[in-house]
């Protein structure tokens, strides 16, 4: 398949999973969240799939308190096992959460989103919306990445690709258009701060509340 790869899990020999992009864009993504986090607090990420980015950003971030989450129970495990071989102390155990429903948090400091927008309803991206306004004090920061669409931008041949090969995949998924979610946003109170080109034909999504 052409254009990047979808979050999928790779088997390995016990309950962790294996993300193939992840190796390639952690780092990357790491230096934009090192000018983005606040200090020290909680930052709560949704949707961490196999738990490697969670690892590999509480080791970089020690003063901050790392929340993963998932809808997946395989998903779950996988977390906690990376969480349990890296043996970060700042890592909470994976929490289990639906996008689309109401979460079972009260407070964040700062939301971290990877990969999900466009392998899952729409719904899931509102519910995203929704939830992170009700978390976040004033200016933190919701911090959305993957590959979008932009309607004053032409797309990629690999992501047009990408697009058409998730909707054959499933009809409700798909590259989502910054500009619909940007005006989802601020109907749940958050505005659209910056977008970051990123490599391999990805963007940043900066939100704030």
């Amino acid at each position: 398949m052409s254009g990047p790869q979808p979050f999928i899990f790779e088997s390995g020999p016990d309950v962790k999973r294996y993300a193939p992009a992840t190796e390639r864009n952690r780092d990357v993504i790491a230096e934009t969240l090192a000018r983005l986090l606040p200090a020290e607090g909680l930052v709560l990420e949704v949707a961490s799939g196999t738990g490697e980015h969670a690892v590999h950003f509480s080791r970089l971030f020690p003063a901050l308190t790392w929340q993963p989450s998932d809808p997946d129970p395989i998903a779950l495990a996988s977390i906690n096992a990376w969480r349990a071989d890296s043996n970060v102390p700042n890592m909470r155990p994976a929490m289990l959460l639906d996008a689309t429903a109401d979460w079972p948090i009260a407070q964040a400091d700062a939301v971290v989103c990877i990969n999900m927008t466009h392998i899952s309803p729409w719904a899931a991206t509102v519910g995203l919306l929704r939830n992170v306004s009700r978390l976040l004090p004033p200016s933190a920061v919701l911090f959305i990445y993957g590959p979008f669409n932009q309607r004053d931008v032409p797309l990629v041949p690999s992501n047009a690709a990408f697009d058409a090969s998730l909707r054959q995949q499933n009809a409700e998924w798909g590259l989502r258009y910054v500009e619909d979610i940007a005006a989802e946003a601020y109907k749940s109170g958050l505005h659209l701060d910056s977008v970051i080109d990123m490599p391999a034909n990805n963007l940043s999504l900066i939100f704030r509340a």
